[in-house]
């Protein structure tokens, strides 16, 4: 089986390798900023983030029967407020019309924007390639789980939810809208400016044009990127569009992959997310779902077959002695759909 739970110190090495396969934002390949991210994100599950300005979540994927982390997803609750803002390009079309020509054209065209507000977003989901095409299907375990903690702990989390998708690269982590538009700007590398933008975006409103600018100015290498995302990124686009997200025109100004965003009340995940009890082990199964226990050992979460009754869950005795947990202990429970696989069982 595999165990969704919190991030730990021992983890930092096994993410640090992980996030040297994708480049993300959220998880950049620096050991002192995963050991970081790790420790706010054990402040965060224990409930003692300074502020929601600190809260973050790191979950891991860990295989129960080898006890390795094989990937990982993360859930920031606030990525901006006044001072420190979340930046995008708004991508717009502008029609124009000649009287005398009699003719027009319709141009696509960029401008920064900032965002203050404070939205929630999801982000750095990294699996490890041998486990990818899982029968479990793992990448989407870690993507939901995060909805399933989202609707246990609402309070910690706006009711705007973003995502982050991740642009197209060049094999040498490269992108060519920021070689051929904000490179003009910003004398940094792409993976410089992205990095440096984990520590602030000051720079990013500084030094980026304010007005609006051209599509048809770009070559046509960097103007077909925009609001793509890269061949191992689609299947989480279509997973989240599925689940509600949408794109709203908004897409990064580093890697111009788009912005997909949410309300939470409208992710059936979220609101059928509910707190039962542990009823005992070894019963007839019913239902399929997120089960998690979130003590002072942490946060620990399996997607498993279930029998609910009322408000009283059971779970198979091999889930119970994984997720650490005794009769009457509370769990949260998101149910889910059974694969057609286990339909067709009897």
């Amino acid at each position: 089986m595999f165990l969704i739970r919190q991030a730990v110190s021992d983890d930092a090495p096994t993410l640090l390798k992980l996030a040297k396969m994708v480049h993300f934002i959220n998880l950049p390949a620096d050991p002192d900023i995963i050991n970081t991210k790790i420790a706010r994100s054990r402040r965060s599950f224990a409930g003692r983030a300074e502020s929601d300005k600190e809260r973050e979540f790191m979950f891991v994927l860990e295989d129960t029967e080898t006890g390795n982390i094989v990937g990982t997803s993360t859930f920031v609750a606030k990525i901006s407020w006044p001072g420190h803002p979340h930046t995008f390009l708004q991508v717009t079309k502008r029609e124009h019309y000649s009287e005398d020509l009699q003719t027009g054209q319709i141009h696509t065209t960029l401008q920064l924007g900032i965002d203050e507000s404070g939205p929630s977003e999801i982000g750095g989901l990294i699996l490890g390639p041998s486990y990818r095409g899982h029968k479990d299907k793992l990448g989407m375990q870690l993507s939901l789980i995060r909805f399933h903690f989202l609707g246990l702990h609402r309070e910690w989390f706006s009711e705007r939810i973003l995502a982050e998708m991740m642009g197209p690269l060049t094999p040498d982590s490269r992108n060519l809208l920021w070689e051929y538009l904000g490179r003009r700007f910003i004398n940094l590398s792409f993976v410089e400016a992205d990095r440096f933008s984990q520590r602030s975006k000051e720079f990013i409103t500084s030094l980026f044009p304010k007005g609006e600018v051209y599509v048809s100015l770009l070559p046509p290498e960097a103007r077909n990127l925009l609001g793509r995302v890269g061949t191992e990124t689609e299947p989480a686009k279509r997973l989240l569009e599925r689940l509600g997200f949408k794109y709203k025109g908004q897409i990064d100004p580093f890697d111009a992959g788009p912005y997909l965003e949410a309300n939470a009340n409208d992710i059936e995940l979220v609101t059928t997310t509910n707190q039962c009890k542990f009823a005992g082990t070894d019963v007839d199964i019913t239902d399929m779902g997120f089960v998690s226990a979130h003590d002072q050992s942490g946060f620990r979460a399996l997607r498993t077959e279930v029998s609910l009754s009322g408000n009283d869950l059971s779970v198979s005795k091999k889930a119970a002695e994984i997720l650490k947990i005794e009769p009457g202990t509370s769990l949260g429970f998101t149910p889910l759909p059974k694969s057609k696989s286990a339909k067709g069982k009897k």
